[in-house]
């Protein structure tokens, strides 16, 4: 007998932020509800730290880029250790963060079933942690956007 599964509805979720670097290095940041402008530019400001140099950062169009605070984040000093370009609308094979998703749908969490969000929000936080450890693999999702590094 094929076995039936009944989901469990709801409009609890995961938003993720995430960003890779030519080294190799991921970074994240994931939230239980929709992820903020202000949440955004703390992240560039993370990564910043974390990286130690200016920041050439692929944005999609998603509104929290292009909101009021981003722009005043920029004209503010921002854009001294922040440069944004803008993807092409629905560019996904432009941008070399989409592999890291893909790696991550497809490969650490392929077929995974969890039972509530705390479940998926753990079993990511481990894909992402494996995923860490291979900044080869990382580095190959620049290639798959035909960016060299």
């Amino acid at each position: 007998m094929t076995p039936v599964l009944h989901p469990f509805v709801t409009r609890a979720h995961l938003s993720v932020m995430s960003g890779i670097t030519p080294r190799g290095q991921l970074f994240t940041l994931t939230r239980r509800r929709p992820l903020t402008s202000a949440e955004s530019i703390a992240f560039l400001g993370h990564v910043r730290r974390m990286v130690g140099r200016k920041l050439l950062v692929m944005w999609d169009g998603s509104p929290i880029h292009r909101s009021n605070d981003v722009k005043s984040f920029l004209a503010n000093g921002g854009a001294q250790f922040v440069q944004l370009e803008k993807l092409p609308a629905y560019a996904p094979d432009l941008n070399p963060d989409e592999g890291v998703w893909q790696h991550l749908k497809h490969v650490e969490m392929r077929n995974l079933c969890c039972a509530d969000l705390h479940h998926l929000s753990v079993e990511l936080s481990l894909a992402v942690k494996r995923l860490r450890k291979k900044p080869s693999l990382i580095q190959s999702f620049f290639a798959g956007a035909g960016l060299e590094i």
